[in-house]
C-alpha cells in the first residue's frame, strides 16, 4: 500500500529540463517526461499508487505502509540523493540522480549495500498522460519497455524484473559494497530506443556537475549552506535548453489541504523569473541571468503590448487551463489543474519586475543588448498609457480588478529605471516626459494608497485592507526605510497580517463564504515570500536582531534537505503548495544577503 507523503517529505532531483519527486520512503511520486510540463508518468503525488510510482527500499510485507528512510541527504552541493535505511538485516542506501541531459531524459537509481545482507524490492508502475493511460509493457533485447501513444519509457537494470498487476517489480538482497543499478530513460515511441546508461560514469559526471557549478557562488556568509541550496534548487527549475524557469516543477499541490486553491506552476512567470535573475546575479551567476534575458526578448518577441504575465519554458504563449476528474488530488484537494488562465489576467506590476531586471543586468555587467534596451523603451511607451488602469495585481485575485498599490508601486519602478537607463547610457527616449510621469506615479500612490489615520499604506486605492506585498516599497527604492509611512505600513502588517509563531499571510481572507478578496472560497498558509520580505524590512529600519530571529525561524520551516514550499500552514505546523517553490527560495536569498550586509547574525 502507498500513499503520498507530506509535502516536506519529499527531495528534488532534476537534470535542468524536467524534475522527480522522491519521497522519504523511497518512491519517486511526481515525474514529468521529456520536459517539466510534460504529461506525468509518476502521479500518485496528486491520486493514488494507481496513478503511477516507483519505490526502490527495504522489502516490506504486503498491505504495510514501506518504512520512511532513516536518514537522507544530499551528496555535498550537489543535487545527487541518498537515502538510508537501517533495518534488521542490515543498512542499504538508494541514490537517485538525474544527470544533466546530454540524449534522452534518465532517472537514475543505484541501489547499495552498507552492512548486513538487505532484502530490497522494486516497484515499478508507469502510467502515462497523469495517470489516465496504462502503456503496453514488453520486452525488446532484454530491456523492459513502455509504450502508450508517442512516448516510450525505458527500464535498464543489471537485477531480474517480472511483472505482477500491471506493476513491474525486481526483488534482490544487497551486501556490503554491492550495488545494483537501475535506469528509466524516456524516447519519442517512434524513434530507436535511447543508449544504454552508464549509471556510475553518470553518478560521477553528475556529482562533477554540481560540484563545479556551486562553486562558482561569490556568497561566503554565515548562511551560505541555505543560500547554495536555494540556488541550486533555482538552478533545477531552469529549463536549459531555453534559460526559462519554472515557479515550481509541480501542479495543484494545494494551498489549503482539502480546498480549491490548486494551481499549475510549471510556466515561466515574468516576476518570479526576473526576481530569481536578480538573486542569481547577487551570486555571481551572469551565464544563467543572460540566458533568462534572451529567453524574455524571444518570448515578448515584436509583441510588447501584449506582455503576459507568465509564458511556457519555451516561451508559448497558449497555457489554457483544464482540470483532471480522474486525480483525486493530493489528500483530496481537487480539482487538479493543468495549464494557468492566469496568464490572460492583467498585471501591470510585472512591467516594474521586468525592467528592473534588465536595468540589474546592465548595473552588474551583463553585455550590452540594443534589443533588450529598446524593450524595455516600448514596455514604458506602454504603460505611460496604461498605468492608471485597475489589476488583477501580483497575487492573480480571481476577483474584480482594483487599483493595487503595490502595481502602482511598480509602475513607478519601471519608469524610474528607464528613466536611469537614459541618464546613464548612450540610447536615447523622452526622459524629461518620463521624469514627469514618474513623479506623477509617485504623487497618485502616495495620495490615494496611504491612510494617513493609520499610517499605513494599503491594498488597493480606499480600500482599508493591507497586502504583504506593501513590504516591497523600501526594498525597491520607492520610499527610504526611515519614512513614517513605511514604518507605519511594516507595523501594521506585522500587526495585522502575522501568524501567532510571526508568519505573514499575503492579505486578509474573510472567514468562509465566497466572497474573499481574491474570489476564491477557503484559507491559505502563511506565504513564506512576505515573511522573508519582513525580515527584510526589519532589517532595512535598524531593527535587525529581530530580523534575524524571523530569518533563522523561517529557514528552520525547510525541510531536511532545505527545501521550500509556497506557504506554511501555521495550523497543521506542515508546508503547503507547489513545492519546492523559487519564489520561496529567492527571498531567502536577499535576506540572507542583508542581514550578512548588516551584520546581523549569531554565531
Amino acid at each position: 500500500m502507498h500513499v503520498a507523503g507530506r509535502i516536506e517529505d519529499y527531495a528534488l532531483i532534476g537534470d535542468m529540463q524536467t524534475a522527480a519527486l522522491v519521497c522519504r520512503n523511497g518512491s519517486v511520486d511526481w515525474l514529468c517526461l521529456p520536459r517539466f510540463d510534460s504529461h506525468a508518468v509518476f502521479a500518485a503525488l496528486l491520486g493514488t499508487e494507481e496513478h503511477g510510482y516507483w519505490r526502490i527500499g527495504p522489502a516490506h510485507a504486503e498491505g504495510e505502509a514501506p518504512p520512511p528512510a532513516t536518514r537522507r541527504r544530499y551528496r555535498g552541493d550537489s543535487l545527487v540523493l541518498e537515502s538510508e535505511w537501517d533495518t534488521p538485516d542490515g543498512t542499504v542506501r538508494v541514490i537517485d540522480f538525474m544527470p544533466p541531459r546530454e540524449g534522452a531524459p534518465q532517472l537514475t537509481r543505484i541501489v547499495e549495500g552498507v552492512t548486513g545482507q538487505v532484502p530490497v524490492r522494486s516497484n515499478l508502475r508507469m502510467r502515462f498522460s497523469y495517470g489516465w493511460v496504462v502503456p503496453w509493457v514488453h520486452k525488446v533485447d532484454g530491456r523492459t519497455v513502455a509504450v502508450a501513444g508517442p512516448d516510450s519509457v525505458w527500464l535498464d537494470t543489471n537485477a531480474e524484473t517480472y511483472g505482477k498487476d500491471l506493476t513491474t517489480y525486481s526483488d534482490f538482497t544487497v551486501g556490503p559494497g554491492e550495488r545494483v543499478a537501475f535506469a528509466l530513460s524516456w524516447e519519442r515511441s517512434h524513434m530507436p530506443p535511447p543508449s544504454l546508461p552508464e549509471p556510475e560514469e553518470s553518478l560521477a559526471a553528475t556529482e562533477r556537475f554540481w560540484q563545479e557549478w556551486s562553486a562558482q557562488c561569490t556568497y561566503h556568509g554565515p548562511y551560505r549552506d541555505a543560500v547554495v541550496r536555494s540556488l541550486i534548487t533555482l538552478k533545477a527549475l531552469t529549463y536549459g535548453p531555453t534559460g526559462g524557469i519554472v515557479a515550481a516543477p509541480t501542479t495543484s499541490l494545494p494551498e489549503h489541504i482539502g480546498g480549491v486553491r490548486n494551481w499549475d506552476y510549471r510556466f515561466t512567470w515574468l516576476r518570479d523569473a526576473a526576481i530569481t535573475l536578480s538573486s542569481l546575479l547577487r551570486t555571481g551567476y551572469r551565464e544563467e541571468a543572460g540566458a533568462w534575458r534572451e529567453w524574455l526578448l524571444r518570448a515578448v518577441a515584436g509583441d510588447p503590448e501584449n506582455l503576459q504575465i507568465m509564458y511556457g519554458i519555451a516561451g508559448e504563449r497558449e497555457l489554457g487551463e483544464t482540470e483532471l476528474s480522474w486525480l483525486p488530488g493530493y489528500e483530496n484537494s481537487s480539482p487538479v489543474r493543468v495549464g494557468n488562465q492566469a496568464a490572460r489576467q492583467l498585471q501591470l506590476d510585472v512591467y516594474g519586475e521586468v525592467t528592473e531586471a534588465l536595468h540589474l543586468g546592465n548595473m552588474t555587467g551583463l553585455a550590452r543588448n540594443d534589443y533588450a534596451s529598446q524593450l524595455q523603451m516600448q514596455l514604458i511607451g506602454y504603460l505611460e498609457n496604461h498605468w492608471h488602469e485597475p489589476d488583477e495585481g501580483i497575487w492573480e485575485v480571481r476577483g474584480p480588478r482594483r487599483h493595487f498599490v503595490h502595481s502602482k508601486v511598480m509602475a513607478w519602478v519601471a519608469v524610474d529605471r528607464t528613466v536611469k537607463m537614459l541618464e546613464q547610457t548612450p540610447v536615447e527616449g523622452p526622459v524629461d516626459r518620463w521624469r514627469a510621469l514618474r513623479d506623477k506615479i509617485h504623487r497618485e500612490v502616495c495620495e490615494k494608497g496611504y491612510d494617513p489615520q493609520r499610517n499605513t499604506f494599503t491594498q488597493s486605492y480606499g480600500s482599508a485592507e493591507l497586502d504583504a506585498s506593501l513590504l516591497l516599497i523600501p526594498q525597491v527604492g520607492f520610499l527610504p526605510p526611515d519614512d513614517k509611512r513605511v514604518i507605519g505600513t511594516i507595523e501594521a502588517i506585522q500587526r495585522e497580517l502575522s501568524t501567532k509563531d510571526g508568519f505573514v499571510l499575503r492579505y486578509p481572507l474573510s472567514q468562509g463564504g465566497d466572497d474573499n478578496l481574491d474570489g476564491l472560497p477557503g484559507d491559505e498558509g502563511a506565504f513564506l515570500a512576505c515573511s522573508f520580505w519582513l525580515a527584510d524590512d526589519l532589517a532595512m529600519i535598524g531593527r535587525v536582531e529581530e530580523a534575524r530571529k524571523l530569518f533563522e525561524k523561517l529557514l528552520a520551516l525547510r525541510n531536511d534537505l532545505g527545501l521550500l514550499a509556497e506557504e506554511w500552514d501555521p495550523r497543521q505546523q506542515r508546508q503547503v503548495g507547489n513545492f519546492p517553490q523559487a519564489f520561496s527560495h529567492v527571498p531567502l536569498i536577499d535576506t540572507a544577503l542583508r542581514l550578512t550586509a548588516s551584520g546581523a547574525y549569531g554565531g
